[in-house]
């Protein structure tokens, strides 16, 4: 191929090889979010420096890889609260806080409510039918 098909061929591999190198880096983030964040890993998993993975995750996700983390464990945190009725500091320590004030903080500027205010609204408007 030659001409502005070879540039647009290149450009879509180009783009195929960094979204991949980002889904290995999610991967890695989903198997590993009750754990401390290590970015080292992260870029290792991605193959990529770490403020080209930070682009890039971030031109994907919409946020960073770090936040993308807190938003698994937080998710989780609240399947918890509402499947099991686990209390909040359970569920905050089973998904990777140390921090019982910390989780709840983070918790609240998330979803609007503390842990388990959020958990009784849910179940409330019949969101929840576990």
């Amino acid at each position: 191929m030659r001409g502005g098909e070879a540039e647009k061929l290149g450009e879509i591999a180009l783009a195929d090889g960094r979204l991949g190198q980002v889904n290995r880096a999610i991967d890695w983030i989903k198997r590993n979010f009750r754990e401390p964040f290590e970015m080292d890993a992260v870029c290792a998993e991605a193959r990529m420096s770490q403020s080209a993975l930070h682009a890039h995750f971030k031109s994907v996700t919409l946020m960073s890889p770090l936040q993308y983390q807190k938003q698994l464990r937080l998710q989780e945190a609240r399947r918890l609260i509402l499947t099991r009725s686990a209390d909040a500091a359970g569920a905050g320590h089973a998904v990777g806080y140390d921090s019982p004030s910390q989780f709840s903080r983070e918790y609240r500027r998330l979803f609007g409510a503390p842990p388990m205010r959020d958990g009784e609204r849910l179940r409330a408007e019949g969101a929840w039918a576990g």
